[in-house]
């Protein structure tokens, strides 16, 4: 089995040090952190995703998977950026204005960055003028949306009405969360819908034309 393979495996499990040191191991042997992530951190997490979406795995297996990733992506970042090299597309994603949980949506910051979008993570209890704010500063493609309670569904509404006041009608605007559906999606008029995580990045690729 080559080291690539085996970062895969150590990102699948969720072995943060093993993920850690491959990474390191790779980077001292020269390979370009490009191919560490297309090859190494990108497919072990696509593995997760299916999984989660199979549900073959819950949410605690996803989050030891997301984290072991992560602190593979913060020695390989640094060298992306000094390489000048930028994902292609930029997404920004928050939970809505009066919600503060995050689970969810930090597990769909973490499978974002392992399909090699650029994220802005704006945390939660995110008011809709600051979405419209960040997607203008980032010239976002995709604003993605959280929320876990019903009574803070109304923020995503006024997300969308404040998105296309802006005249941003060429930014995506996904939602999800436990209470949300395709239908309130259609209601509110935002562009799509994700039932989970790792469904997330399959409908913003959809939404923006970018589907592998």
């Amino acid at each position: 089995m080559s080291v690539m393979e085996d970062l895969n495996n150590a990102v699948i499990t969720g072995n943060r040090n093993v993920a850690v040191a491959l990474t390191q191991q790779m980077i001292d042997e020269g390979v370009t952190p490009m191919d560490i992530v297309d090859n190494g951190l990108v497919p072990g997490m696509g593995v997760v995703g299916e999984r989660f979406k199979n549900n073959e795995i819950f949410v605690p297996e996803m989050l030891i998977a997301a984290r072991a990733m992560k602190e593979a992506m913060a020695l390989v970042e640094p060298l992306l950026a000094a390489a000048g090299i930028e994902p292609a597309y930029t997404v920004i994603v928050g939970t809505v204005q009066g919600d503060l949980h995050d689970i969810g949506k930090n597990l769909v910051v973490m499978m974002f960055k392992g399909a090699n979008f650029g994220v802005v993570d704006l945390g939660t209890n995110v008011p809709a003028d600051a979405f419209v704010a960040a997607a203008k500063e980032y010239g976002a493609d995709v604003v993605a949306l959280s929320a876990l309670l019903t009574t803070t569904m109304p923020s995503m509404k006024d997300t969308v009405v404040a998105m296309n006041a802006a005249g941003l009608d060429g930014v995506k605007v996904m939602i999800g969360g436990a209470p949300i559906t395709q239908s309130f999606a259609d209601e509110i008029g935002a562009d799509g819908y994700a039932a989970d995580a790792a469904s997330a990045v399959d409908k913003a690729q959809e939404l923006i034309g970018a589907a592998a």
